[in-house]
């Protein structure tokens, strides 16, 4: 196939040529007929189909001229509408927005706003789409620090409700986005959420939210805050061969960036104290089983995994300017010690 249609139309029409001549080609002839014109007919246009607004992003770029597709779209949130009305309507303008960009970028901060007044909806399928919708806009340079206005709402949203398509919907649009620092205070509250949501049964979510803590996990202010986070006896568990990949890279870079970070010499300089299950004792303390499975990993059948696995080995180790002082380097209960 492949074929456009202007020349699948030529083709059939050259059919057409042959068949006339044929005899008793009566039926292949309207048969001829009734696809060339089911072809060459256009439905009207409909918002509410993909067909129908990929054809406007066509037209848009062929003639240079707005569709008004996306106005119409957010003048019509502001009409009393049912949830399931403004849920298709939010879905639909999300959709304008990755297929028309150029008129997207004509939309002004107004419009952000009423897309994210959206997030305080009961109904949580609005608030999905609200969040769908401002993640697309977030791909529009000059929206991100409009965005980045409503990133505590979003963490609210996350930590308050259990909806892992709403954690999906809103993760994604905070990996998308860089967190300003006044939003830190509220990242802490958040954390024993994030924790909860990487150990949930929710490959999209957990990776959303391994991906957002692992960017987290470089920022010095909180770095403690995730070490110390709580996590449940079998956290190790994610860090099984039997997972997927793409999970297991995100939570191989996450220790990763831990294991860096509480390296670091500022990080060093003070004692700290963890919880008995938090995430550090799972993974650095005495008793972690953590280089067991980073073993096991290195044999992946995924060489992104094997390459990350060993990563996170090198970063265990002790840093090499430490040599002299090896008392304030205290590396994990590992099978990496020398002799092993």
């Amino acid at each position: 196939m492949g074929k456009t249609i202007p020349r699948f139309l030529e083709q059939l029409d050259l059919i057409k040529s042959f068949v006339g001549l044929a005899t008793g080609a009566g039926a292949l002839y309207l048969l001829y007929k009734a696809v060339r014109t089911g072809l060459k007919c256009h439905p009207p246009l409909c918002s509410n189909s993909p067909i129908c607004i990929a054809r406007l992003a066509i037209e848009r770029e062929r003639h240079g001229r707005d569709s008004g597709e996306i106005r119409r779209l957010l003048n019509s949130l502001d009409c009393k509408q049912d949830e399931y009305s403004r849920s298709m309507i939010l879905h639909n303008i999300t959709r304008c927005v990755y297929l028309l960009e150029a008129e997207a970028s004509s939309c002004t901060m107004d419009d952000i706003d009423l897309v994210a007044d959206m997030l305080d909806e009961k109904d949580n399928s609005v608030k999905i789409q609200a969040l769908n919708a401002l993640k697309a806009f977030s791909g529009i340079r000059k929206f991100r620090l409009k965005i980045q206005e409503h990133c505590i709402k979003v963490l609210e949203l996350i930590s308050t409700i259990w909806d892992l398509e709403l954690h999906v919907a809103g993760l994604r649009l905070l990996n998308n986005l860089p967190l300003p620092d006044y939003v830190h205070p509220q990242l802490r509250r958040v954390m024993p959420a994030l924790m909860e949501i990487i150990q949930s049964d929710c490959i999209l979510a957990q990776v959303q939210a391994v991906r957002l803590l692992s960017y987290l996990a470089q920022k010095n202010d909180l770095l403690y805050d995730i070490l110390n986070c709580q996590v449940r006896p079998n956290f190790l568990n994610l860090f099984q061969s039997s997972q997927p990949g793409s999970l297991l890279f995100e939570v191989l870079v996450f220790a990763e960036h831990l294991s860096e970070g509480r390296n670091a010499t500022h990080y060093r300089a003070v004692k700290w104290h963890y919880k008995e299950q938090s995430l550090h004792e799972a993974l650095f303390g005495d008793e972690s089983r953590l280089a067991d499975r980073l073993l096991s990993l290195v044999i992946h059948p995924e060489e992104e995994v094997q390459i990350q696995a060993c990563k996170v080995i090198v970063s265990l180790q002790c840093p090499q300017d430490l040599g002299s002082r090896p008392s304030s380097c205290r590396p994990s209960h590992s099978c990496f010690k020398t002799g092993k």
